[in-house]
């Protein structure tokens, strides 16, 4: 007799505990989903009610920071291309 022929191809494996895995493996997804929609429902609020309550509005804010970052980057350009008068005797 073949060795082949004593041992069956691969392990055995029962259904009952295959089914009961994959029973909780879903079980155990769909509460994930569950709290991850918990979960992003609240912080979307909560980042909907801070954006309300400020002084001034996000894009109004980047609008004078971008403004602000113009006139430094112009100032700069400026005092970098024109040297002082005794930094041209050296």
């Amino acid at each position: 007799m073949l060795k082949d022929q004593q041992h069956p191809m691969g392990p055995e494996v029962k259904s009952g505990p295959m089914i009961t895995s994959a029973a909780l493996v879903a079980a155990g997804a769909l509460l994930v989903i569950a709290g991850f929609a918990v979960g992003g429902t609240h912080l979307a609020q909560a980042m909907r009610r801070w954006v309300r309550e400020m002084d001034v509005p996000p894009s109004e804010r980047a609008r004078m920071t971008l403004a602000q970052a113009k006139a430094a980057a112009a100032a700069g350009a400026e005092a970098w291309q024109k040297q002082p008068a005794d930094q041209h005797s050296r």
